[in-house]
Formats: structure tokens, C-alpha cells, sequence
């Protein structure tokens, strides 16, 4: 098993290489354009050329702040507040732009007697067929079997 662990390196660094190179914003890609890099590093990845010169002199690196701080300790140090909705000026604001300033929903409720109009209109309609097929299919019709009971 530890004859396998130099291949294993290399692959694993030449994969890394290949996907940071892949993950890097053209404007952080120095001395060649990025396409370039990603063959060398295809290339030359077998023998390491290719991810060592990419590491080294492929990628701008961020320069160490004076303060020593690393990103995370930064966002740790500046954390968003959060406000409930309901404590929240903006989201109440957003609430009553969208239903029309004032604080009843015009829309919703004249949607709503729609609905409700559509729907007593169809039950209507539903009873005047009932009532037709109970006038047609009297009680003596030889299509319905007699109910039991």
C-alpha cells in the first residue's frame, strides 16, 4: 500500500491544482492567461511541473493583514444583526406597499368574492343537472338497480 502513496500525492495535488486554477477570477491570474494555466497544468501535472508553477507563480496571493487577523476572525468580529420581521421597519414598510398602503388587501378580497361567486355559480349548476337526471330517471327506471335496505 505504500508504493501507491507518491501516485496518490501527485494525483491529489494535481487535482487540486487543476480545480483551483479552474475556481480562480481571471483578475487574480498572473504572468499567463488562465487557459494557458489550465494546460499546463494538464500537461505537466504527471511530474509536477505543471500545479507547482501554478501554486507558486500562477496565483496573486492575498497579502497578510498588519493586524494578523484571518478572514473568519474578521467575520466573527462583525456579525449581522437580526431582527424579527415584526420589529423589522423596512420588511413592515414592504408589507404595506404590497397591500396597497392601507392595512386591508383589495386585491386578495375581491379575488376572494370571485372564487366565492364562481363557486356558488357551479354548485348551482351542479343542482339544476341533479335535479334534470332525477326528473329524467324517475323511480321505475330499469337502468338504476332497486336500492336495498
Amino acid at each position: 500500500m505504500l508504493r501507491y502513496l507518491p501516485f496518490l500525492l501527485v494525483l491529489a495535488l494535481w487535482i487540486y491544482a487543476f480545480i483551483d486554477c479552474l475556481n480562480t477570477p481571471e483578475s487574480q491570474v498572473r504572468g499567463l492567461p488562465k487557459v494557458i494555466w489550465v494546460i499546463i497544468i494538464l500537461l505537466f501535472g504527471e511530474v509536477l511541473v505543471g500545479p507547482v508553477a501554478w501554486l507558486v507563480a500562477g496565483k496573486q496571493r492575498r497579502p497578510v493583514t498588519g493586524d494578523g487577523s484571518t478572514p473568519s476572525q474578521w467575520h466573527r468580529n462583525h456579525r449581522t444583526k437580526f431582527v424579527a420581521p415584526d420589529d423589522n421597519p423596512e420588511f413592515l414598510a414592504s408589507l404595506k406597499s404590497e397591500n396597497g398602503g392601507n392595512g386591508g388587501n383589495n386585491k386578495d378580497e375581491a379575488l376572494l368574492k370571485d372564487w366565492e361567486a364562481d363557486l356558488r355559480r357551479r354548485e348551482e349548476e351542479l343542482r339544476r343537472t341533479e335535479a334534470k337526471k332525477d326528473e329524467t330517471n324517475g323511480p321505475d327506471d330499469p337502468q338504476q338497480p332497486p336500492a336495498k335496505g
